[in-house]
């Protein structure tokens, strides 16, 4: 048998193959809002993800008016959300907050929102081995921050408030905490100006942050460095008054004369 007889015969055998494979059958066809959720639901619980927002997806194509249609715009969120998917997850937060401004759990997509963008931009390895949050770039912290502000200040009755304050908390540290890293990144480079404009942002920004005390010894070096003395000595100052048993304040202190008013802190006029 020559060549092109054999492919021939090779493309009738694989096409008459595929009326053997059997059909893909819609088992969800005659199933009742009700159900459709109900299963969805229970995939869910079950963390078949994948599965939960099939059935959710098909009861909002099928019964998009119902009240069930509603509650499964919230919970595909939550379903996108646990399958790492985070674009949808927001987008789907999002649309039911557009659609359901006035929804009894409206508070639930923004928090769900906020919590998105909280756990947002964790890779794979820094699942398994431990990494500073504060490391990572601030754009997604900045953005959950928003989320759980807008929370806060549209329902301060809400179950989540509670857990969105100590969020935004722990958001805010590390944010300072990532412009003291920037900041050392600028001093060891010698970028000095570069330097103590990010320890004075945080300084004006972070205040009553464990990064502060740090922020004001980073600009009391890149001003010595730079010999601007007046502003290193401000700055000193400032870190002397407010947190005298400071080790960096001890330490900046050793070579350098104080001299100021001792009753009046610098610093708290930010606050």
């Amino acid at each position: 048998m020559r060549l092109p007889s054999i492919l021939i015969l090779t493309a009738s055998l694989v096409l008459s193959g595929c009326s053997w494979l059997p059909e893909q059958v819609d088992t969800t066809k005659d199933w009742s809002a009700n159900r459709l959720y109900s299963e969805a639901r229970q995939q869910l619980d079950d963390k078949n993800y994948e599965k939960a927002i099939e059935y959710f997806e098909t009861l909002e194509a099928r019964y998009p008016f119902g009240r069930y249609a509603q509650q499964a715009q919230l919970e595909i969120a939550y379903a996108y959300y646990k399958y790492d998917e985070p674009e949808l997850a927001i987008a789907a937060a999002e649309r039911f907050i557009k659609i359901y401004p006035r929804h009894p759990n409206i508070d639930y997509a923004w928090y769900l929102k906020g919590l998105t963008n909280y756990n947002r931009g964790k890779s794979l390895v820094s699942r398994y081995l431990p990494q500073n949050p504060a490391e990572r770039d601030t754009f997604n912290m900045q953005t959950s921050y928003d989320d759980f502000e807008q929370l806060m200040q549209r329902y301060p009755d809400s179950i989540y408030a509670q857990d969105s304050a100590q969020r935004m908390i722990h958001l805010r540290n590390n944010m300072a905490e990532y412009e003291l890293h920037v900041a050392d990144y600028y001093m060891r480079r010698q970028a000095y100006v570069a330097a103590a404009n990010r320890g004075k942002h945080v300084v004006e920004h972070f205040q009553r942050t464990p990064s502060v005390p740090d922020a004001l010894a980073i600009m009391v070096r890149a001003y010595r460095k730079l010999d601007a003395d007046d502003l290193a000595e401000d700055a000193l100052r400032v870190l002397r008054l407010n947190y005298p048993d400071n080790p960096e304040t001890v330490r900046l202190a050793a070579d350098a004369t104080y001299t100021g008013d001792e009753e009046e802190s610098v610093f708290w006029k930010f606050w």
